[in-house]
């Protein structure tokens, strides 16, 4: 059953995905689950999707969530973003590490030099939500004293992972 480990994985990636995108958030049960799934792939018999051995998921995911770390407290990554990593990092392994970032980070470039330059214009409002996500029921009162996270970069890592994952 190789098809049932790779579509988990790409159910969690598309979870995080709109998840982030739509609320600018990784709620820890979707870093839960894909922790979970992952380990669960890595059992004897069960076919692992991307051929990433116990060691090789194990550095992937050190190597992924302490690469990112230091970004968290600088405030320029979120800890949902982190921990997404960590949990890319059990699925793919170190090797595909640094594409998934490359891309990722391109493709969080593109979004922040577009809202940038749109931030100088009048938005439709559907552009500048898709721009700069929405506040969720979650949200508390004071939440607009916190800084605002407007690059969803796990949905970028996301993205890149899926891209990623079509070859391989």
């Amino acid at each position: 059953m190789p098809w049932a480990a790779r579509a988990c994985l790409l159910l969690l990636l598309l979870a995080v995905w709109v998840h982030d995108w739509r609320r600018r958030r990784v709620p820890n049960r979707l870093v839960l689950a894909g922790l979970l799934a992952g380990a669960a792939a890595l059992l004897p018999g069960v076919h692992q999707p991307l051929g990433v051995g116990p060691w090789q998921a194990l550095a992937g995911m050190l190597v992924g969530f302490f690469c990112l770390l230091p970004f968290y407290p600088l405030g320029w990554m979120g800890a949902g973003d982190v921990k997404f990593a960590g949990v890319l990092g059990l699925w793919f392994g170190v090797q595909p590490l640094l594409p998934i970032w490359c891309l990722a980070s391109l493709l969080a470039a593109l979004h922040a030099l577009a809202w940038v330059a749109l931030r100088r214009h009048p938005l439709p409002p559907l552009l500048q939500r898709a721009l700069e996500g929405q506040r969720g029921p979650a949200d508390t009162p004071g939440a607009d004293q916190a800084p605002r996270r407007c690059i969803p970069y796990a949905a970028y890592l996301a993205m890149a992972a899926m891209a990623v994952m079509v070859t391989r």
